[in-house]
């Protein structure tokens, strides 16, 4: 049982932004083996949102999850996407189009997504948290929170104009907690300044804490212990102020892995928080592009370009410095779509969680790979 919200089970979320995908579909076999070992491992919280994975997430989860489980055995998240409504009138048939989509009658979260300084301007001037709080009223959704990208003081600022706000669900992990970029460990702080709970997304910034440098990962080694990401996600359900952690999982390797030391969870102990320390400053050293492949500059990008592939790449490059990087360059930047076909319209800028100064990033991109 969780200690904010009763009818949580656990402190472990399922991710529903990566799933398995078999093609351009998403792969439903394999989903509702993980559905099922994620259930029988006793969690019950499901994460999802109006445009991952183009439209299939909710699907999917109406497929392997509600179509197959009575409503008392899960809870589902959904939220509010910036992209999906244009005026305020528009509200209200996209929640009923998620309802429908997900197969359900109500959500259990419904999430005001990815806010940040402009975009809760916006959601502001078109009334988005008052009509969502009326659709609480109305009894469609019974917890009102928010999904949040941005600076400490912004997240004050909501909370302290919205204190309807039940949850926030931050970035968080070992390498973000003391970034200047994210400031995830001042957002927690500001979680418990007004007393709501935290959920933690990109608790292995996707992925990119799973798959570490030689040196990292000779670190976790010497611990002779769990998974890469067992130290991520316990880091992150470690801390303060946590109610539950997301992990966007991908296979049934994963959710094995996952519920494995997740179902008994035990906090870091001093070992291993050393290791973590050793391994941040290792990543500091490197001067990665700290992408989490989100996707959401390629939904705005004009040319097309695969942005976070080909940011893959040159962080590849940075890593092992051999031709594997130059080679997956020219599968990801199709003609018309290199790093150097950027317009520099800044879409991409807005809409990126992590502030990444994407158009200088391209140019530098396009300097290590394009240039003879």
């Amino acid at each position: 049982m969780n200690p904010y919200f009763p009818e949580v089970r656990g402190n472990f979320g399922f991710g529903c932004m990566r799933l398995p995908m078999d093609g351009e579909q998403v792969d439903y076999e394999q989903t509702c083996r993980m559905v099922d070992a994620f259930l029988d491992a006793g969690f019950n919280y499901f994460d999802t949102a109006h445009g991952y994975l183009n439209g299939h997430s909710e699907v999917a989860l109406n497929r392997c999850l509600t179509s197959r489980y009575p409503r008392e055995r899960y809870i589902l998240t959904n939220k509010l996407s910036n992209h999906f409504f244009q005026k305020t009138e528009d509200i209200r048939p996209l929640f009923q189009a998620q309802l429908e989509a997900c197969g359900v009658e109500y959500f259990d979260f419904y999430l005001m997504h990815a806010q940040d300084k402009n975009i809760f301007r916006r959601y502001k001037s078109l009334k988005a948290y008052e009509t969502a709080l009326e659709l609480q009223s109305e009894g469609k959704f019974r917890h009102f929170g928010i999904s949040f990208h941005d600076k400490a003081a912004v997240l004050d600022q909501i909370l302290t104009e919205y204190p309807q706000v039940e949850v926030v669900q931050i970035q968080l992990n070992y390498v973000d907690f003391d970034d200047a970029s994210v400031e995830s460990g001042k957002c927690l702080a500001v979680c418990r300044k007004h007393g709501k709970p935290a959920i933690v997304m990109e608790p292995v910034k996707g992925g990119s804490l799973v798959n570490l440098p030689p040196e990292a990962q000779a670190v976790f080694d010497d611990l002779g212990g769990g998974s890469n990401a067992s130290y991520a996600i316990r880091f992150a359900a470690s801390q303060e102020g946590v109610m539950m952690v997301l992990s966007g999982m991908g296979s049934m390797d994963m959710v094995n892995d996952n519920v494995g030391y997740m179902k008994d969870f035990r906090p870091l102990d001093a070992r291993e928080r050393e290791a973590i320390d050793r391994v941040c400053a290792i990543f500091r050293g490197q001067g990665l592009i700290p992408c989490t492949a989100c996707r959401y500059c390629t939904e705005v990008c004009p040319q097309g370009i695969a942005i976070p592939d080909l940011f893959a790449c040159m962080n590849a490059k940075k890593q092992f410095n051999n031709w594997n990087s130059n080679y997956y360059y020219n599968i990801h930047a199709k003609e018309g779509s290199k790093a150097s076909d950027c317009l520099q319209c800044g879409q991409c800028e807005g809409i990126c969680p992590q502030h990444l100064p994407i158009r200088e990033l391209l140019v530098q991109v396009a300097q290590e790979f394009e240039t003879e």
